[in-house]
């Protein structure tokens, strides 16, 4: 479990952004919320069982991911879900830039660069899911109630 006060505020934040998605989002928006949800399951289960595989783990964790959401976002096309593909292409970048060199994951940027990817991952499916409910908001105003 993570110790970094950091990492426990973004993790609280990704479970709030995942819970408010799975709330208040439409379709599109729940279905990303199980898959950011997962890849977050799974990467803390990486981070306690598999420490010395720790980046190639989270690499294909990060890529599974991606590859999900890319199909949710080719069937459900949205802008919110643009931002959430390029931040997981960020992410990918990233393990693979550290496997390639050789780097240690556990340097300053590496963290820095990674947190900034999931809080922003977060925030878009937040944005995305506000919007989605702000519509169903605005069509349910617009649409008229049948006298009973």
């Amino acid at each position: 479990m993570p110790t970094s006060p950091i990492v426990q505020l973004l993790l609280l934040f990704g479970v709030a952004g995942v819970a408010f998605a799975a709330w208040k989002g439409g379709r599109a928006e729940r279905i990303a919320a199980a898959v950011v949800a997962g890849n977050l399951v799974i990467g803390l289960l990486i981070q306690v069982f598999t420490p010395s595989l720790q980046g190639t783990f989270r690499f294909a964790n990060d890529g599974l991911a991606a590859l999900i959401l890319l199909g949710v976002t080719v069937r459900y096309g949205a802008a919110w879900m643009g931002g959430i593909m390029l931040f997981y292409a960020a992410q990918f970048s990233l393990h693979s830039f550290y496997i390639v060199t050789g780097r240690s994951n556990r340097e300053y940027l590496h963290a820095l660069i990674n947190n900034i990817n999931f809080a922003s991952i977060i925030l878009c499916l937040v944005i995305g899911t506000a919007v989605a409910w702000r519509r169903r908001a605005l069509a349910t105003k617009a649409t008229p109630r049948a006298a009973t």
